[in-house]
């Protein structure tokens, strides 16, 4: 049933979905496993779309950890309200990452520990690519961003706001992607 959502959704809207099939399990435990789950207290899900990264977040947050997931597909969105309507720890906003800053303003978060990424920089307007990863930056501080794309092709472009990136390829997931870990200025990962 996820496949056949998701499958439409992109049908739909190929370029803000970004791939054919939803992450796999093995996808979604590498772009979560520098984590450090302990001692976030809030992690930010940008484009979390049918919930394969969600899932993995949700098994390993703490309680008392706020999950906000920024999700600008309706579909998407309607699906994620309801799974986690019960959820006093979850957040789920219906709206663009662009307006990250806005949103974690109104919810008075001043930090954000995580921000995990399922959007396609490749396939998105390179502003608005621009104004999310600004957005990212800007709230993060000394937090991790990571994201995963088919290819290193915008490597480069998310390293203007990120200068310490480290990168590993997954094989086991349709297409295989790299997982990009980002960190601020010369931040060394441990």
């Amino acid at each position: 049933m996820q496949f056949i959502t998701f499958l439409t959704e992109f049908i739909k809207q190929p370029k803000n979905i970004g791939a054919i099939s939803p992450s796999s399990k093995k996808l979604a435990k590498k772009m979560i496993e520098t984590i450090c789950f302990e001692k976030a207290q809030c992690i930010v899900e940008l484009g979390p779309g049918t919930g394969s990264f969600t899932n993995e977040l949700m098994k390993r947050k703490e309680q008392s950890t706020k999950l906000i997931l920024i999700e600008n597909n309706k579909v998407f969105f309607e699906k994620l309200r309801k799974q986690f309507e019960h959820e006093p720890s979850v957040i789920v906003i219906h709206g663009s990452a662009e307006n990250l800053c806005i949103y974690m303003s109104t919810l008075n978060i001043e930090k954000i520990d995580y921000v995990v990424s399922g959007l396609p920089f490749t396939s998105l307007n390179p502003d608005i690519s621009s104004c999310i990863l600004r957005n990212v930056k800007d709230c993060l501080d000394d937090g991790e961003f990571i994201t995963f794309q088919y290819s290193l092709v915008k490597k480069s472009f998310i390293q203007q706001f990120f200068e310490n990136i480290s990168h590993e390829k997954v094989w086991v997931n349709l297409p295989p992607a790299y997982v990009l870990s980002c960190k601020l200025g010369n931040r060394r990962f441990s």
